[in-house]
């Protein structure tokens, strides 16, 4: 650990953030066409789907930092074009685990009253109810649990191969990776996990998938078997027998040792020589989730 803990300090790569602001879109979100279904990322893990009317949000991050400290693990200039007032009133709120890049105190206190139901692993809740949630709002599952939400929509809890904690006592809480089923739509959410056979069980489950989002950020030798490096992320798609592959965990935050831009980079390459098709919102762009299209690598050219 001594040995991990001087690498991360000492070894800071030159580009581990980006040197100029990053470019962003941004829509008026409560105002959309409600029989529009598209996804808006909001960078690093955090994103929203309307989807055959429903509004659910996962993991928001809107504080401007991934860690209890504000001055610590700031978010990258520009990557913070949404906030809480600019969000909708939201139908399911996802919570994959309680780590602070993926739980956000700040954010979640703010946004309780928009919020109609939180959706999240077994312990999750507690963070939650502390912070001024009523316990009605919150279901807590563990792995390879079913949740009918009514109207064609249900989710099913599948496994990670992560773990969890906000303090130095850890994996009090679980984490784990969602399958969403709405009327027209199959999505993967994928939380943060290392690769393992866990993918190729949740694919023959209940694959294929239109969309697969899957981590590929934030990666290192020492911490391989508890996030994926690029290669694991196309293998992973492949296994869970995806269409398209979104990549997300990164460009935000900078929590490992690569430069900002490689984990994109690397991923693109390996899915384009293995034909996986890959899109690449910029922060606050509208995917078109009925028509999906490759997109431009809006992350080219910036140092």
């Amino acid at each position: 650990m001594l040995g991990v803990v001087k690498t991360f300090f000492f070894n800071k790569p030159k580009r581990g953030k980006p040197a100029a602001i990053l470019p962003s879109q941004k829509s008026n979100l409560p105002d959309l066409a409600p029989e529009k279904n598209v996804l808006v990322w909001f960078g690093h893990s955090s994103y929203i789907l309307q989807v055959d009317g429903k509004k659910i949000l996962v993991d928001p991050v809107f504080s401007g930092a991934a860690s209890p400290l504000s001055f610590t693990t700031k978010s990258f200039a520009g990557s913070d074009v949404y906030a809480v007032a600019d969000m909708p009133e939201i139908d399911f709120l996802i919570i994959t685990h309680d780590h602070y890049d993926h739980m956000d105190h700040k954010t979640l206190v703010a946004l309780e009253p928009k919020v109609g139901k939180v959706i999240t692993s077994l312990g999750v809740g507690e963070h939650l109810e502390l912070w001024g949630y009523p316990n009605k709002k919150i279901v807590e599952k563990n792995w390879h649990e079913t949740i009918e939400l009514g109207g064609g929509f249900r989710i099913n809890t599948t496994p990670a191969r992560h773990f969890s904690g906000r303090t130095f006592k850890r994996n009090q809480s679980l984490w784990q990776s969602f399958v969403l089923t709405t009327p027209t739509k199959r999505l993967f959410l994928g939380g943060d996990s290392g690769y393992d056979t866990h993918f190729a069980e949740i694919g023959a489950q209940f694959g294929p998938f239109d969309l697969a989002i899957l981590e590929c950020g934030q990666y290192n030798v020492h911490w391989r078997y508890i996030h994926m490096v690029p290669h694991e992320v196309v293998a992973a798609a492949q296994d869970l027998k995806a269409r398209w592959l979104l990549p997300v965990h990164w460009g935000k935050f900078a929590l490992s040792l690569h430069d900002w831009d490689e984990p994109i980079n690397t991923v693109t390459e390996i899915a384009a020589q293995q034909a996986m098709p890959t899109v690449t919102p910029m922060i606050g762009q509208l995917l078109e989730l009925d028509d999906i299209k490759p997109l431009k690598r809006w992350w080219e050219g910036i140092d």
